[in-house]
């Protein structure tokens, strides 16, 4: 039996995938570590994953697949997974040693314990190219520590804080009772891993420790905001289909209700602070569009989007109500380290 499954998106990672295969072998016999490669060609991405596989048999398996991007990457990592925890490590990124061990222990006594843990949150940092102080996105203020809780334990999500999949483990059989698939061939697909099975968590934790070190730096990264303005298109698409897996406004659990609306809303934001960056009409109709669909599809949460602080802020007339949304987004990007 394993205890975590591992999967590591690769996509031509031959440069950086071994530091980040390294940094979870420690994890030993109880974690299976899947180096997806997703149709690398002209690398020795495949090649790497192989070398693993043989050196590490009891630990590391290599899967190879077309290429399907990364949301076909952890798909193919579910699919594989024997671990009874899931999570998703991107070949780019690596893991704290010290803070790896108390994840370890901490599923551990949930596995061999009465108590069924759903999702465990732990902390990640921005490792951001170049910068002298490293962000670090704790939820201290969000979650109780240290103890198993349901959603109405919950306290306060600060604006711009979200439960991402670099601070996500989910339960593996919960991922795949909610029918987890992300779509192929299309980037930012990470909110969907996080967003589409928190209905189904019943009970989470929160371990206060810097376990996910989140790299940022190279120009053709996907969070890259000029790459981002490129790919609005997967932005609004990766929306448009958040806002169709679940009616949030029916939810009965308040505070899981709350977050749900609050993830959408700034999804939302996020895409129509790109169309307005761009300064291309074309993206402005994109925009537009994407309101008129949440209006079409459920006009209850188009009106609590659109009419809140956000929503009104992206949504200002004229060329001075374009500069609104661009300050806050900047002063948002320079308090939390993205981008």
């Amino acid at each position: 039996m394993k205890l975590l499954s591992v999967a590591i998106p690769c996509y031509h990672s031959e440069a950086y995938m071994k530091k980040c295969i390294d940094s979870l072998l420690p994890g030993g016999d109880e974690v299976e570590i899947l180096i997806v490669d997703d149709g690398s060609k002209n690398d020795r991405t495949g090649e790497i994953a192989d070398e693993y596989e043989k050196k590490y048999p009891d630990i590391c398996k290599a899967i190879h697949q077309e290429n399907g991007g990364h949301g076909a990457a952890v798909n193919a990592g579910l699919k594989n997974a024997v671990g009874i925890y899931f999570k998703v490590v991107d070949s780019d990124d690596w893991v704290d040693p010290s803070a790896y061990t108390e994840i370890l222990n901490t599923l551990r006594q949930f596995v061999y314990g009465e108590k069924t843990l759903d999702m465990l949150v732990s902390n990640f940092v921005y490792e951001k190219q170049g910068a002298r102080r490293k962000k670090v996105m704790n939820y201290r203020l969000a979650l109780p520590q240290n103890q198993l809780i349901d959603w109405s334990d919950v306290k306060l999500f600060m604006l711009g804080q979200y439960i991402l999949m670099h601070s996500v483990i989910y339960r593996t059989e919960l991922l795949k009772e909610c029918q987890l698939e992300l779509p192929k061939h299309t980037f930012y697909v990470d909110n969907i891993f996080v967003y589409q099975p928190l209905p189904y968590v019943k009970t989470m934790y929160y371990l206060n420790v810097n376990f996910y070190r989140y790299f940022i730096g190279r120009e053709d990264q996907s969070v890259n905001e000029s790459v981002m303005i490129g790919r609005i298109d997967q932005q609004i698409r990766v929306t448009k289909l958040m806002l169709g897996y679940h009616d949030v406004t029916k939810m009965k659990q308040r505070k899981l209700r709350r977050y749900m609306v609050r993830y959408l809303e700034i999804m939302m934001v996020i895409s129509s602070i790109l169309a307005i960056k761009s300064g291309s009409e074309e993206n402005m109709e994109k925009k537009k569009e994407l309101w008129q669909h949440l209006r079409k599809q459920n006009f209850k949460l188009y009106l609590r989007l659109r009419w809140g602080f956000l929503g009104q802020g992206v949504n200002l007339p004229g060329k001075g109500g374009m500069k609104f949304p661009i300050t806050i987004y900047k002063m948002t990007q320079k308090f939390f380290g993205f981008n």
